[in-house]
């Protein structure tokens, strides 16, 4: 398991939006004339280079020799341009209209609305070249991510992170609460209040002053458990709807009632916690429990996942909470066989199981869970099926998420609010109201009430 790269998966894209918000801002209108000079090319023929970071860029480079069976003459380098560097070295290509850009761009899903708004054409449109016959291969809501309008295809979807809640089974059977009788957070709150009482362990953990801009991580997967988000569909904002105000709620719950450890400090102080065992659950997305499983491998069998329990009781548990994805660049000369790549890595069960036993990374297409690596019984996690459990929330409806070019903007309000319920107790619902005008303030984008 590759630690660092799920770190940059999972956080660290989040992690970089403030320096991408920053690039993306300065750079705002430079690109409006789009890509110019790309081409189909010949789609047999030519050299392409891929950029992407870390272990994904390792999978992507050992699919090459296979890819050569298929197609000899075209030539891929793949370059491992790290991560939050990939952003930046993205934005600036894309600012000078698309020069230097690699021909596949690995995009995150934070990211890849800002590119497509603030520098038109710079992705080519994958469905000219046949994209359009994948619509319902990848998980529910990921094909809209990526063709908003059902026109254009801006790239094809990679991983997808269904939210997750890892637990301490031991810590619940001391405590003697059934974990699987949590129908709802709230629900959760009371087994919260017996675990406190009889173990000493908190409930979660979450880094109250905000000293990560994923800090927020939580509220996001509450929010995204009632479907709801920072913006609707249209770019409006939605920060103090009905299911914000509620998701914020509940962690204040939590919070007044003592059963959230301040784990500020970032990723190190995250896994200390897990490994002092400070708090019983871990409400994280699907690529977590190979970071459980390193952090703590002598812990094997005192783990148990399953979905998270719903906002509300008859709610879903499934939500997917984030997703990465391979787009072709619009300058790219030989968009063709650079599709041709795409397709074959993301299309291809083989491609995304073989990526999964090498790194873990969740595959969006849902033809790869037939394989039965997906079905196996995990030791760490007591015998679970945690393949299983995941695929059962990428299969589930799941409505597509609007990031927007805004989205680091929300982050850094949202975290801001969190830090005043967390650490002076204020009102959710007053202080997401003046985060939503704040944000409309700062983007132009209208409140949506």
């Amino acid at each position: 398991m590759d630690m660092s790269r799920r770190r940059v998966l999972g956080v660290g894209g989040v992690l970089a939006a403030g320096a991408g918000l920053g690039g993306l801002t300065a750079c705002s209108g430079t690109g409006s004339a789009g890509a110019q000079g790309g081409g189909l090319g010949d789609a047999t023929k030519g050299s392409i280079t891929v950029w992407s970071w870390q272990g994904p860029a390792a999978e992507l480079r050992a699919l090459v020799p296979a890819f050569n069976k298929k197609y000899p003459d075209i030539k891929v380098t793949v370059q491992d341009i790290g991560n939050p560097a990939i952003w930046d070295k993205i934005t600036t290509g894309m600012a000078a209209g698309g020069a230097g850009l690699a021909d596949v761009l690995h995009i995150g899903v934070d990211y890849l609305p800002g590119y497509v708004d603030r520098f038109p054409g710079q992705l080519a449109d994958l469905g000219k070249l046949g994209a359009h016959k994948y619509r319902d291969a990848f998980a529910k809501g990921l094909w809209e991510t990526v063709s908003p309008k059902g026109e254009r295809v801006n790239a094809l979807p990679w991983e997808a992170n269904s939210a997750g809640f890892y637990y301490r089974a031991d810590v619940f059977e001391e405590a003697g609460v059934d974990v699987e009788a949590l129908d709802t957070w709230d629900d959760a709150i009371e087994a919260g209040k017996k675990i406190k009482e009889k173990t000493g362990k908190y409930l979660l953990g979450i880094d109250k002053p905000a000293s990560q801009q994923d800090s927020a991580n939580f509220f996001q997967l509450l929010l995204q458990l009632q479907g709801g988000f920072y913006f609707n569909t249209d770019g409006d904002i939605t920060l103090d709807s009905a299911e914000a105000v509620r998701a914020m709620s509940l962690i204040k719950k939590m919070n007044d009632a003592g059963l959230v450890s301040d784990i500020s400090g970032g990723w190190n102080a995250l896994i200390s916690s897990i490994k002092k065992g400070t708090a019983a659950v871990l409400p994280w997305p699907t690529w977590f429990g190979g970071i459980i499983e390193e952090t703590v491998p002598d812990q094997a069998g005192k783990w148990g996942v399953r979905l998270p329990p719903s906002v509300r009781r008859g709610g879903t548990a499934a939500a997917t909470v984030n997703s990465t994805h391979l787009a072709v660049a619009g300058t790219s000369k030989h968009q063709a066989a650079a599709w041709n790549f795409v397709e074959f890595v993301l299309t291809r069960p083989e491609s995304q199981v073989k990526i999964y036993r090498g790194k873990g990374i969740a595959p969006a297409l849902l033809k790869a869970y037939d394989d039965p690596v997906f079905h196996e019984p995990s030791k760490f996690f007591g015998g679970q099926k945690k393949g299983e459990i995941f695929f059962g929330a990428l299969k589930a409806p799941s409505p597509a998420y609007n990031y927007t070019s805004d989205y680091a903007r929300a982050l850094k309000v949202v975290t801001d609010a969190q830090t005043k319920v967390l650490l002076k107790g204020a009102d959710p619902a007053k202080v997401l109201h003046a985060a939503a005008d704040q944000l409309a303030s700062q983007t132009g984008r209208k409140v949506a009430r």
